[in-house]
């Protein structure tokens, strides 16, 4: 059973063994049939090229390949420039085609760069092949072989221009030689140009905007390309700018007065549009102004009265008058008091039935007038006996202070200047009666004089015993005291103190039956020499620099290449300390800052300084509590001009309003100040006080305190500390402000806690006062009071001073100086300083070290954002960023926007060590979305780096 089995399988295995053999031979037949039917065709044909050679480029050394291919061929050979190439140099191979079995032959051949350059022809190098088969040749076609090239020069690059807003751009662009032709295409800012509906480039390779916009502003690149490089034309900067166009007029502003003739006036803003990229300024008036002429208002005036009418059975007569000389018109208020009077017209004798004098009987009349007699006489007894009495208590309370006069100073509310001497004799109610009286002479003391008793100030109120108030000179028991009082005709409004300056006055004053001796007003005393004027002086060229006088809040910044190149000016800074001559149209204006002097005058600057000048305007209270503040310039004709409006568009200059310091670009050298109009009474200016003691040269146990009120600005209080260092004084308190209302109020400075065992003050300086008008006005010369106190214990101990200054506006503000001092030890040891220690002053600087940004950096920001670009990262942002977009009109009339930017940033943080502000500004802008894309919550710009890290 297993030996047929196999033999059965072996039977098989020699079945298929011969279909298999019989199967190959068929095949085998069958090609050779196929391959003799081929062979036929292709000896009945001529030679068919599959192939020909292409037309090839040498690229720089390297060899191009030249191919042809051919069927049938028995043969195929390359001829070049009429000259048959060497056999050797050809690469031949012969292969057969599988679907049709035929079989088609090809060569190679390589050109080099040498070969193609030893040719010297009528045309360029070429190379054809020739193939052959038993019908004949044929012959491919020429290809020619050139080296390519690209020069680097353009032929034209394109030309920058600045077209206005829908007008048409044409860049012209003409490639540099090359082979093959260059391609050209269109950038812009480095990035390719979006060929829309309205940007187009013709054959020519001219790009052309048919309607430019804002957009459309940047830096435009000419690109030539072939296969041997690709070259970058110069760019073309593309400015479209717009022209300023005026908004629309506002309303005509409120007459500036009630009534009569004054001014209104209306505005426009060049913002319809605003100027961009240099675009011209709109041409005209920006402010209006009309007269105008409110109808004044008639207040009503009495005529004159009637006759008196016929007494009547009541013993009574009327007569009447009417509000018609003037009647009251336009809101004129009526006439005050009665129309109607009455009167009896018997002298008060009317009985009480109505019966007249005449009608009484003799009796009766006598008899009334006995009693009538008799009760005048008690009245009279009456009278003299009260007044007696209060007299001599009067004179009681007052001999025990050696003073027989009534003090008027506090009613006059200003300094006034009186002659005080002491007392011959010993007193125990004077502040200090174990000092020896001073029997030599007398000292002078400029204040007034407030009363501590209640009893002084009901006196103070008989208007009686002080009306006219005169000048007077009264002579007491032992001591004499003199005393200049001005008095002033005009009533003012409760709790305001009028100013007396120069008024005199000539009245007498008879008390006690003696005669009061008469004195016309004393001129007042000259105010203390100023120091001289504060100047500072330096040579500045091309590289800028910065004039600063030092501790005073002002400082000059000029630019960068404000000054030409080989050119230098010797610039100077003054602050004028006069008295001030900006006398203002208007009565309500104030000086808020100190005036500057800048110059040369004949100084020529191709872009604006920045001036930097503190002010004393208090800017923290609500908006209907703040200043109007105008900036104002002398003229050639010693006049003041107003200049700008800081609330106000202008393209003559710039102001940038901070809490204390205000930032000017100026193009014009002159005398410069700022001035303010209080918005209401609610408005305040800014007081800086300070306290100074010495010792009493004349005396060993006397020491001097001086509390000085000024406006808190750095210039005022370089002033004090000047005035202070000649007089020996030192500073016991840090200086500290007060914000001084324009309510009306006066000024008040009082000393408080003082140790009455240890320390006496002189008589009537415990308390002193400033009139509004002495605070409020524009003097120059800082305000002053001044206590003078003597030590009371023992000459050996060393006198220790505790005491309050309060400095308080009336019905406003307080401020509180504390006073702890040593005052016999006036050393070096323990002062406080006049300025902070963490201030850093200024410096007067030339060349780079005057700025905060490197001129690299400078020059790298102004090249970015001067020129528009597709992001719309522009100066405009620039100028938003850094928060000086107010006023843009300014900086578009600038010849750079982004370097004046920076010059006024520069002035702003010219006390700041860093630049942290301007280089976050700067990242900020860096990393913001273009226009018209969107950047998701959390994530930044692609770029790894900031363009200005």
């Amino acid at each position: 059973m297993g030996l047929q089995t196999i033999m059965g399988r072996i039977s098989i295995g020699c079945y298929l063994s011969c279909g298999i053999l019989v199967l190959f031979a068929s095949r085998v037949q069958a090609t050779s049939k196929r391959g003799s039917r081929g062979e036929a065709l292709q000896s009945g044909t001529l030679p068919r090229f599959l192939q020909e050679p292409d037309d090839a480029y040498i690229i720089k050394s390297n060899p191009i390949q030249l191919l042809c291919r051919a069927q049938p061929a028995l043969q195929i050979f390359f001829k070049c420039n009429g000259e048959w190439v060497h056999q050797s140099q050809h690469l031949a191979q012969e292969h057969t085609d599988l679907g049709t079995g035929m079989k088609f032959r090809e060569v190679l051949i390589n050109v080099s760069r040498q070969q193609v350059e030893d040719f010297h022809g009528p045309e360029d190098y070429w190379c054809l092949c020739v193939a052959w088969s038993h019908l004949g040749t044929s012959k491919s076609r020429k290809a020619s072989v050139r080296i390519a090239y690209l020069r680097k020069n353009f032929e034209q690059d394109p030309q920058g221009t600045e077209v206005p807003l829908k007008g048409m751009i044409v860049l012209h662009c003409r490639p540099p030689e090359g082979v093959p032709l260059a391609e050209v295409s269109w950038l812009k800012n480095d990035e390719p140009l979006n060929m829309d509906t309205k940007v187009g480039s013709r054959a020519d390779h001219n790009l052309i905007i048919s309607e430019a916009r804002l957009s459309d502003s940047g830096n435009y690149t000419c690109q030539a390309s072939n296969i041997v490089a690709t070259r970058r034309s110069a760019n073309a900067a593309v400015v479209v700018y717009v022209n300023g166009g005026w908004s629309l007029w506002s309303d005509w502003s409120l007459c500036n007065v009630r009534c009569g003739r004054g001014l209104q006036k209306r505005s426009r803003t060049c913002t319809n549009p605003a100027p961009l990229n240099g675009g011209a300024f709109c041409e005209g008036m920006s402010v209006q102004k009309s007269t105008c002429n409110p109808i004044c208002p008639v207040d009503g005036g009495w005529g004159p009265w009637s006759l008196w009418t016929a007494c009547g059975v009541d013993c009574g007569r009327q007569r009447s008058r009417d509000c018609a000389e003037p009647e009251p018109r336009h809101g004129g208020r009526p006439c005050d008091g009665p129309g109607l009077g009455g009167d009896n017209c018997t002298g008060g004798l009317c009985i009480q039935n109505g019966n007249l004098l005449h009608d009484i009987k003799p009796q009766e009349v006598e008899s009334s007038s006995d009693v009538v007699l008799y009760s005048g006489l008690s009245a009279g007894v009456l009278t003299v006996v009260v007044l007696i009495v209060v007299v001599t208590l009067y004179r009681r309370s007052h001999n025990e202070y050696g003073v027989d006069v009534i003090d008027s100073s506090a009613l006059t509310g200003g300094f006034q200047s009186f002659t005080y001497k002491t007392s011959r004799q010993g007193n125990p109610l004077l502040i200090n009666s174990s000092m020896q009286p001073d029997l030599s002479g007398s000292q002078t003391y400029t204040s007034p004089m407030c009363f501590q008793d209640s009893m002084d100030k009901e006196l103070m109120a008989d208007h009686s015993l002080l009306d006219p108030l005169p000048d007077i000179m009264v002579k007491g028991k032992g001591v004499m005291a003199e005393y200049h009082v001005m008095s002033h005709p005009r009533t003012f409004p409760r709790g305001v103190v009028p100013d007396y300056q120069d008024v005199g006055v000539d009245a007498t004053l008879g008390r006690r039956g003696k005669t009061l001796f008469i004195r016309h007003g004393l001129p007042r005393p000259p105010p203390p020499p100023l120091p001289p004027p504060l100047k500072t002086t330096r040579v500045l060229g091309h590289a800028g620099g910065r004039l600063v006088v030092p501790n005073t809040g002002i400082s000059l910044l000029v630019p960068r290449g404000g000054i030409a190149e080989d050119t230098s000016w010797e610039m100077y800074m003054i602050i004028n300390q006069e008295d001030s001559s900006t006398a203002p149209e208007e009565e309500d204006e104030v000086l808020l800052s100190p005036e500057v002097t800048y110059g040369p005058p004949g100084l020529d600057l191709s872009c604006p300084v920045a001036l930097s000048v503190a002010h004393c305007a208090d800017l923290s209270g609500p908006a209907d509590a703040t200043w109007a503040v105008r900036l104002k310039r002398r003229t050639p004709e010693n006049k003041w001009e107003e200049v700008m409006s800081m609330d106000e568009e202008s393209t003559s200059c710039y102001g940038l309003l901070e809490v204390e310091r205000c930032h000017l670009l100026l193009g014009r050298p002159g005398r410069y100040a700022l001035v303010g109009r209080p918005l209401s009474q609610a408005a305040a200016k800014r007081l800086r006080l300070a306290v100074f003691g010495s010792p009493d040269l004349n005396n060993p146990l006397g020491y001097n305190l001086r509390v000085y009120c000024v406006e808190d600005t750095p210039h005022a209080l370089q002033a004090v500390a000047v005035l202070e260092c000649v007089r020996g004084g030192r500073l016991l308190e840090e200086p500290r402000t007060l914000q001084f209302s324009g309510d009306g109020f006066s000024l008040q400075v009082s000393i408080q806690d003082l140790p009455q065992l240890l320390w006496c003050i002189k008589p009537f300086t415990t308390c002193q006062e400033f009139s509004f008008a002495q605070v409020w006005g524009r003097d120059h010369h800082p305000l002053q009071c001044a206590f003078s106190l003597e030590y009371l214990g023992p000459p050996p101990t060393p006198p220790k001073l505790s005491c309050k200054i309060s400095v308080r506006q009336v019905k406003g503000r307080e401020q509180i100086l504390q006073v702890y001092t040593s005052a016999a030890e006036q050393s070096e040891k323990g002062l406080i300083p006049l300025f902070p220690p963490s201030h850093c002053p200024l410096t007067s600087e030339s060349g780079s070290t005057a700025f905060k940004i490197p001129p690299s950096i400078h020059q790298r920001i102004c090249a970015t954002f001067d020129s528009a670009n597709s992001k719309g990262k522009d100066w405009q942002l620039l100028a938003q960023k850094l928060h000086v977009d107010r006023n843009l009109s300014y900086f578009a009339c600038q010849r750079s926007p982004s370097a004046v930017i920076l010059s006024l940033w520069e002035t702003q943080h010219q006390t700041s060590g860093d630049v942290d502000s301007l280089a976050c500004a700067l990242e900020e802008i860096d990393r913001a979305p273009s226009p018209g894309t969107f950047t998701p919550l959390g994530q930044g710009s692609d770029r790894p780096d900031s363009e200005f890290s």
